[in-house]
């Protein structure tokens, strides 16, 4: 009985293993997480600078100049 239950262990373990990926699958998996890890590095990189832009000093100038602009173009239509 022993015997009967050793072999169904073995052939049990064997058959869990047959069904593992195969190399192509371990390969299109290695591929997709290379793809989703550049895309996640990108997106971080685009929030950084958006970040950066957020930040940075505002050309008192610039928006005077362009508050002027508006009020022109709005007084001239």
């Amino acid at each position: 009985m022993k015997k009967v239950f050793a072999i169904l262990a073995a052939s049990a373990m064997l058959a869990i293993v047959a069904c593992g990926p195969s190399a192509e699958e371990k390969k299109k998996a290695e591929e997709k997480r290379a793809q989703d890890s550049t895309e996640a590095a990108q997106r971080n990189q685009d929030s950084l600078q958006a970040l950066e832009e957020s930040m940075m000093p505002v050309d008192s100038n610039a928006v005077d100049t362009a508050a002027a602009a508006a009020t022109t173009t709005e007084a001239a239509h």
